[in-house]
């Protein structure tokens, strides 16, 4: 089986790149100076000299509030470049696996959300990534479209690694405690697309949109407390050196970019479909604090 990867270069790539595939499967990453999805006849004469069994597009423009004022770039990636990507795959009969966010919800609903949930983006990122799905759906018949959230992992820029950073420069972090999520480790993720790509080899996919997120919630807040409480559990930080972290509302610290203050994502349908659900989001946070700290010790 031949896969191209398309966005190898961020931090979920990385994790794929470095995924157990098996053997037999070819794997070919492509970063965006090898397979920019913006560039559509580059990207259609790349697919069709590659003829690839399956396409993953981790591709995307991700930077939320930057985004408010490069709409064009936005959009560009995410639903212009999805559209096209998935017209190509439809054309050389080569099946995609498309990344989403749950940034397409408005965050107003009590509880987690399903897949058939209304979606209500509030933000330019949020706009262009589920004006991306529609693309992908109307070009593609065969497609996976997976929603995640709070992305992080030890490749890239992420929050875990910003409040590693931060802890060591100040005494005290304000820190948004009212908007709840499902933190992401970038691992899970490859580990599930690995298992979903198997059996798409096997024929026995369920095509149609997916949610996968880590198991549990918490607001940012509580994301913050373990990452800090995990890097003083691991020694790498002096016992009464831990920085305060203190609780604020959305409204106390603004950003360009509305966020959806709930956005918990039910992952039944996955797991159901392709046996596949993520550990709880405080063992995988354990991992990659671990592996943060361990990169920064001397050797």
């Amino acid at each position: 089986m031949k896969i191209l990867i398309f966005g190898a270069g961020g931090q979920i790539g990385h994790e794929v790149c470095r995924a157990a595939w098996p053997s037999s499967y070819e794997v070919l990453p492509l970063d965006r100076s090898a397979g920019d999805v913006t560039h559509p006849a580059a990207l259609s004469a790349l697919i069709a000299s590659r003829r690839p069994d399956l396409v993953i597009n981790l591709a995307a423009y991700t930077a939320v509030d930057r985004a408010e004022s490069e709409p064009e770039a936005a959009w560009a990636a995410n639903c212009a470049g999805a559209a096209h990507l998935a017209a190509t795959c439809e054309e050389n009969s080569a099946p995609l696996i498309h990344l989403s966010t749950d940034y397409v919800f408005d965050g107003r609903k009590r509880g987690s959300y399903t897949e058939d949930e209304p979606v209500n983006p509030l933000c330019v990122y949020g706009c262009s990534k589920e004006a991306g799905e529609r693309a992908v759906r109307a070009a593609a018949l065969c497609h996976i479209i997976i929603r995640t959230s709070w992305v992080y992992g030890v490749h890239g820029n992420n929050f875990v690694k910003t409040m590693l950073r931060l802890a060591g420069e100040r005494q005290i972090l304000r820190v948004v405690a009212d908007q709840q999520g499902c933190p992401t480790a970038a691992a899970d993720i490859a580990s599930a697309l690995t298992m979903i790509a198997r059996q798409i080899d096997q024929g026995t996919a369920r095509w149609g949109t997916f949610h996968f997120a880590g198991a549990g919630d918490t607001s940012w807040h509580g994301f913050a407390e373990e990452i800090l409480d995990l890097e003083s559990r691991f020694g790498a930080r002096p016992s009464g050196s831990r920085p305060q972290i203190e609780p604020v509302t959305t409204a106390q610290y603004p950003t360009p970019a509305r966020r959806p203050m709930n956005s918990v994502l039910d992952c039944r349908k996955i797991a159901e479909a392709y046996g596949v659900s993520a550990p709880p989001w405080r063992t995988s946070l354990a991992a990659v604090v671990r592996e943060l700290i361990d990169q920064k010790r001397p050797r």
